[in-house]
């Protein structure tokens, strides 16, 4: 009894249609598609984290020639939000949201549209020094964590259009 339930699970597993996105790794379908990726430039210091955290996602297939574009534009913003009675600001938040364009070179179709973002909350101390560190820090890992959201996004755009 407990085996033919074993084998209905099995089967049942089989049946639902689950496929592994990066099937064959860096060789595979959507491995190759995303290293065919180019990242122009993006303006400012967010746009350069953002670029090197896109780059190190997508060119892990090595060097393809490139067949899609990935435009993005970014809006990065840092905003008080804890005030103390002396109108000191005592806690910030810092917000990064990413609008993205993927591309097909071949024909200039837009194949996703998307926007992704992220935000983090930042505490203001008496060091300057270390606030300013801290909103760095903040910025390089909201990068990072918005540029794997792109990413998930274009893989999947990248395996259905395959």
């Amino acid at each position: 009894m407990r085996a033919s339930a074993l084998l209905l699970l099995a089967l049942a597993l089989s049946a639902c249609g689950l496929q592994p996105m990066y099937a064959g790794g860096s060789s595979g379908q959507v491995g190759q598609g995303l290293a065919a990726v180019d990242v122009p430039a993006i303006e400012g210091r967010a746009g350069w984290l953002m670029r090197n955290a896109l780059t190190d996602r997508l060119g892990v297939a090595g060097d393809a020639s490139p067949r899609y574009r990935l435009d993005v534009r970014l809006d990065d913003q840092l905003e008080g939000l804890g005030v103390l009675s002396d109108d000191s600001i005592s806690r910030e938040r810092r917000i990064l949201r990413a609008r993205y364009q993927l591309v097909d070179l071949a024909n200039g179709e837009i194949l996703l549209d998307r926007t992704a973002g992220s935000d983090a909350g930042i505490d203001v101390v008496s060091s300057e020094y270390a606030t300013i560190a801290a909103e760095e820090r903040a910025l390089e890992n909201l990068a990072e964590e918005v540029a794997g959201r792109i990413v998930t996004q274009v893989s999947l755009a990248l395996r259905d259009r395959q």
